[in-house]
């Protein structure tokens, strides 16, 4: 408990700032993939396009956004931003007529997101110690999770209350408001001094200088988001093996009730163990997951696998943050981020792609499979890459 307690304030304000925006988010995303197919008449394929471009959106803005904050020395302001745009798309999505008006509310959500991220996951390893960074990553995760439990429960109570999907989606605006005056009144910034005067978001001879361990853990990232495709499909499957629309989130409440409950203990875990043994145990859990997705066509199968798949989140997200917080030199770590967040963005567009081609013109189950042969490739990765993660970087 003296652990936890020694966690910075602000770091659980900051919690609470996620959690509010993913109860939002995830009352949407729960929703949307039925919405979208059911109701405005997209495809799989079309759908596993948008989910990657809208995730693409968010990892390329990251660069931008966590060299402008490492350039001016603040980053608060410009998660402000990031959440404030978020907030702004939310009323769109009940609104729309049409797959396209979709498709730029969720363009500006995850522009939004790109935004906040980077200077958000970068001001956590500004005001923690080093020692403790694992367990306040996992902290700030735990919490988001909650709001992703939370967003998907309250789509299916409100699902069974009104009837009316149009009607749900516009609920999620509330709690999207609360995040952005929680972050504006209830974190306070330390003070930084900026990196120098305005230049090109990335320099070729920074990113080179980042160092073997930094880039072996972006290559890792890499493979990893090829197994790890858009949550949209979980939905979907969740239509095929018989759940009615009111039903569907419950799928996504499971995965992030698991996730919620590892996220923190994880990242405590992986302050007193290497990382990339926990990070081997999440890849592990995400080859069953698509295991049993795939092999067992029953909403009993699937809550399971989406369970594990919550399991391999808990066990990965935050020790990916740790992990480039812990590489990245200290006066580029937003910098860091960005260009991790690029990477992973480029191959997250491919990735939901391929799983939305398979889904369409193959079947269901092979695009679980895929997702558990990149994920094997990716314990193989790590298998060769975890000499240059064992060590941590001085803060």
């Amino acid at each position: 408990m003296a652990g936890w307690r020694a966690i910075p304030r602000a770091v659980w304000t900051l919690g609470f700032v996620s959690m509010f925006m993913d109860l939002s988010s995830e009352m949407i995303h729960a929703l949307l993939p039925i919405f979208m197919v059911s109701t405005l008449g997209a495809s799989a394929a079309l759908l596993g396009v948008i989910e990657g471009m809208a995730e693409g959106a968010t990892s390329v803005t990251k660069v931008f956004s966590g060299w402008l904050s490492d350039r001016l020395g603040h980053r608060k302001w410009l998660a402000v931003a990031g959440y404030g745009l978020a907030a702004l798309t939310k009323p769109v999505f009940p609104l729309a007529q049409t797959w396209s008006a979709v498709l730029a509310a969720r363009l500006a959500d995850r522009v939004g997101k790109g935004l906040r991220g980077a200077p958000r996951d970068a001001l956590v390893a500004d005001i923690t110690p080093s020692a403790l960074r694992g367990a306040a990553y996992g902290v700030r995760q735990a919490l988001d999770t909650v709001g992703a439990v939370a967003g998907p429960l309250a789509a299916m109570g409100l699902m069974l209350a009104l009837a009316d999907i149009r009607k749900v989606l516009g609920w999620a605006v509330a709690p999207a408001i609360i995040c952005v005056l929680l972050l504006v009144f209830g974190v306070k910034e330390p003070e930084r001094e900026s990196s120098g005067p305005a230049r090109t978001p990335i320099r070729l001879a920074e990113v080179a200088g980042m160092g073997r361990a930094f880039w072996a853990v972006l290559i890792l990232g890499v493979i990893m988001t090829f197994a790890r495709f858009s949550e949209a499909f979980l939905i979907l499957r969740a239509i095929d093996v018989g759940l009615a629309a009111a039903q569907a989130p419950i799928v996504m409440a499971a995965m992030s009730l698991v996730y919620a409950l590892i996220a923190a203990p994880a990242g405590r875990l992986s302050d007193r163990r290497p990382r990339w043994q926990v990070l081997a145990g999440g890849l592990v859990v995400l080859v069953l997951a698509d295991l049993v997705i795939a092999g067992f066509r029953s909403p009993l199968g699937l809550i399971v696998g989406a369970g594990l798949w919550g399991a391999h989140m808990g066990l990965s997200q935050g020790l990916f943050s740790a992990l480039i917080a812990d590489t990245a030199p200290a006066r580029l770590r937003g910098t860091g981020f960005g260009v991790f967040n690029l990477a992973t963005g480029l191959a997250v567009i491919a990735s939901s792609s391929l799983a939305g081609e398979l889904w369409q013109h193959v079947g269901p189950s092979a695009t679980f499979l895929a997702g558990a042969g990149f994920a094997g490739l990716a314990v193989l990765g790590l298998t060769g890459l975890r000499g240059r993660l064992d060590g941590r970087a001085s803060p």
